[in-house]
């Protein structure tokens, strides 16, 4: 099970009401993330589990391929190192404590430098030798869906307790595509969260269209270059227009699946790893009820 981190605590910080702990920190966030994989654990029963993470939410490399993407989100910029991130205060002071508690606890917690959670999850999930469930609130993530690899989504935009699994079918049926070209169709649709304009005049359905014809952005392209092609003169107008755009924009969406992230340790612990480290958070900031429900849950 691979954890969209920061989709999951946003969620909670979203989610669950305000809580203070005894110091007046916020902790709801905290809260929230470990009750969500709680529950998440006692519903699937993992056997490995790993709390993916933002290293650089904007990694440079895909900004100077498109320079709007996420830059509304950049609460400063910063030359020798990834950018500000646009995070509520309250938010922000509790990410430091959902660190040291996943450690406490020896859940599984991975980053790389230069790249998102994305790209660790697309890294993780591709060639696992086992099945794999992904859970996020994010879209961009279903290129990943393989039923024949057995790698599905857990989408929690609903909330975890309401959560889709999302296969290929659950793709096909709701977009109209196979979930691998997933990818190139938010690339013609653009996504306004992410800062990617997208192909103007092209939108769920013709992108939809383009790609069960077509295949493919590079092979979308190619048919509106070609006279001869049965491509249409309004989306022909349309591609060649954003010609500039299809040619960056592709490896922007498309999450990595070749990081070297080395050779970390991912069993689903049944124990906590650092129990007086686990105390001592816990009466710190107001934890015990959610510390004590994921003890019990990780022992089965």
């Amino acid at each position: 099970m691979l954890l969209d981190t920061a989709s999951m605590y946003f969620r909670a910080f979203y989610g669950v009401p305000e809580i203070k702990g005894p110091d007046g920190t916020p902790v709801n966030a905290v809260r929230g993330l470990l009750d969500f994989i709680s529950r998440l654990v006692g519903d699937y029963r993992p056997t490995d589990l790993v709390c993916c993470w933002d290293n650089d939410w904007r990694p440079q490399w895909r900004v100077d391929l498109l320079p709007s993407y996420k830059a509304h989100r950049v609460e400063a910029e910063v030359q020798s190192a990834p950018d500000v991130e646009e995070v509520p205060d309250p938010l922000q002071v509790q990410i430091p404590i959902i660190v040291e508690v996943l450690d406490a606890f020896g859940i599984c917690v991975i980053g790389a430098d230069g790249y998102e959670a994305d790209d660790v999850i697309g890294t993780l999930a591709t060639g696992a030798g086992q099945p794999v469930d992904i859970v996020t609130g994010d879209r961009d993530l279903f290129q990943l869906v393989d039923d024949e690899a057995d790698v599905r989504v857990l989408y929690i935009a609903r909330g975890v307790g309401n959560h889709e699994r999302v296969t290929n079918d659950w793709v096909r049926g709701k977009y109209d595509i196979d979930a691998r070209q997933y990818a190139d169709f938010a690339t013609l649709r653009g996504d306004a969260s992410d800062g990617l304009p997208g192909v103007a005049g092209v939108g769920e359905k013709t992108a939809a269209t383009l790609l069960k014809r077509f295949d493919h952005v590079d092979g979308i392209v190619a048919a509106a270059l070609d006279p001869s092609s049965e491509m249409g003169p309004g989306p022909r107008g349309k591609i060649k227009q954003a010609r500039d755009y299809l040619e960056v924009a592709p490896r922007v969406v498309a999450v990595a699946r070749d990081i070297d992230l080395g050779s970390p340790a991912t069993a689903l612990p049944r124990t906590p790893r650092d129990p007086d480290a686990l105390l001592d958070l816990a009466q710190r900031y107001g934890l015990e009820s959610p510390v004590e429900r994921l003890i019990n849950t990780l022992a089965g």
